[in-house]
């Protein structure tokens, strides 16, 4: 670490106001050259906002920023790259119809205007080489996994010569072996003097990968430690102010008949190969079925082909005895399945329009919330601050437009509106990403009471923890087929890496006989 008394950035006091909202209130801590400085706290805790600050996407209403002691006003992400700062958003701010190499040319002044990309292309090959971030610089954005997308952004971010390369929650869209190799990446930058700044929720990834945690709590700094002098314990106790659950209890239910079968089902992916390769398998009333596999091996193609959204080339999906396969997203929600999108900001949410207009999205049709061609408006306004009481959603009012929430509000609202529509099937596709610790436990705890209460979940996550404190059983994916399924506990942490890695589970049953 650098010297104490000389600090690469300092906040000073620093304020950022929203209609409502305080986002942040007077935060004052340091950050040193060449270190991993996590900045940990709850969704809406002003983590983001702040970063956004010294990135100069926003302006502070109150305080000041020095870098190397010299106070900057940061009007303009452009003044930031001057500066050397990079940022790698949650939330990618890729053009999916641009190639790889197409979007790192995007506002990059060196660029030549006849064919920008051909020395692009060399350059970023040598840098993904040099990192171990491989990605191809002709594929279009839209046929990358989320993430091949994370590694465009900061090799974009890399390109432009950041020296202080700010992370916003970058391993919520990685599977753990991706989010290990980015953690060696981070090293090897840390150790070549670039200083990181790490947002993120997860206290297991604080304690690993970090120099020094600053805790954020209702946009105020609640302390500024080293990371070994702290344990997850303390850390959760600063983040949310209470002891957070860590292992939940499942409610014992005897599993009823089957709500959700698939038989022998196939479809292809956005690059017209098959993604989900002749799957069977089934979820019952009173039951979690996890889908466990690292990115990219069929779980987006069969939760979309699950729910209306892509068509399969073959097979069966019945609910409830009846065969909807390839039928209509809407017919499929009049079944009474709830769906929780993996792509929140696209799939879940019209981010322009208000909570009460999300909130009604699925049910804007139906009663009590139309009459005719008129909806009761007094009533979704009752139904959406309920949802946003249970769900501690926060957020000034229900006219608010849901893209001003912070990722994990916008998770909540999904969850509100889909569990408040009373389902006999939920499909959660990474209900916890992007999550807190709080947020998360919450989520798990919710849909821990839908099973209690009879639903049949079909929980697909990359969260091998998540994936086994919930489900009674586990499927692993591999390149679209079901490497095996088994109970939950079944097998330890490691074998189950191991399906996920294309064993079948009789070579392991073999080697433990």
């Amino acid at each position: 670490m650098s010297n104490k008394n000389s600090p690469l950035i300092e906040f000073d006091s620093v304020v950022k106001r929203f209609p409502g909202v305080v986002a942040n209130d007077g935060v004052t801590f340091t950050i040193d050259k060449g270190t991993i400085h996590s900045l940990l706290g709850e969704n809406g805790a002003g983590k983001t906002t702040l970063m956004n600050i010294l990135y100069g996407l926003y302006q502070q209403d109150e305080g000041s920023i020095y870098l190397q002691d010299e106070e900057f006003k940061i009007e303009s992400p452009t003044k930031a790259i001057e500066l050397g700062i990079g940022m790698v958003h949650q939330h990618f701010k890729l053009v999916d119809n641009h190639t790889v190499s197409e979007n790192i040319a995007l506002g990059l002044s060196t660029a030549s205007t006849v064919r920008p990309t051909k020395d692009i292309k060399r350059k970023l090959i040598e840098l993904a080489g040099q990192y171990g971030l491989k990605v191809d610089p002709d594929a279009k954005i839209w046929q990358l996994s989320a993430g091949e997308k994370q590694r465009v952004e900061i090799l974009r971010a890399l390109y432009r010569g950041a020296e202080i390369l700010i992370l916003d929650e970058p391993t919520s869209v990685l599977t753990p072996g991706e989010t290990e190799r980015l953690f060696s990446v981070l090293e090897d930058m840390k150790s070549e003097g670039r200083t990181i700044i790490f947002i993120t929720h997860k206290l297991d990834e604080v304690m690993e990968i970090s120099d020094v945690v600053t805790v954020l709590r209702e946009g105020k700094v609640v302390d500024t430690v080293d990371t070994a002098s702290t344990d997850k314990s303390g850390l959760s106790q600063k983040m949310v102010g209470r002891e957070v659950l860590f292992d939940l209890e499942k409610p014992s239910r005897e599993i009823g008949p089957a709500i959700l079968e698939v038989e022998r089902l196939s479809a292809l992916s956005d690059k017209r190969v098959e993604a989900v390769k002749d799957l069977s398998f089934s979820v019952h009333e009173g039951e979690i079925l996890g889908i466990a596999g690292v990115a990219g091996n069929g779980q987006r193609e069969l939760a979309e082909v699950l729910t209306g959204l892509r068509e399969a080339t073959s097979g069966k999906v019945l609910i409830d005895g009846k065969d909807v396969t390839n039928s209509s997203p809407r017919n499929i929600a009049d079944r009474n399945v709830a769906h929780i999108p993996e792509d929140r900001m696209h799939q879940g949410i019209v981010g322009d329009l208000t909570l009460k207009d999300n909130v009604i999205l699925k049910a804007y049709r139906k009663k009590p919330f139309s009459r005719g061609l008129l909806i009761n408006y007094n009533l979704v306004d009752e139904h959406t601050r309920k949802i946003i009481e249970d769900f501690d959603i926060k957020v000034p009012d229900p006219d608010t437009p849901a893209n001003l929430l912070s990722g994990g509000n916008i998770q909540r609202l999904i969850l509100g509106r889909e569990v408040s529509s009373n389902p006999n099937l939920i499909i959660a596709s990474h209900p916890t990403y992007g999550l807190d610790v709080a947020a998360a436990e919450q989520i798990r705890q919710l849909l821990l009471e839908q099973k209690g209460r009879g639903v049949g979940v079909l929980l697909i996550s990359e969260n091998l923890t998540e994936i086994r404190s919930i489900s009674d059983r586990i499927a692993v994916l591999f390149e679209g087929e079901i490497m095996g399924t088994i109970e939950s506990g079944e097998l330890e942490r490691e074998e189950l890496g191991m399906l996920m890695a294309g064993s079948p589970l009789e070579e392991l049953e073999e080697k433990n006989r």
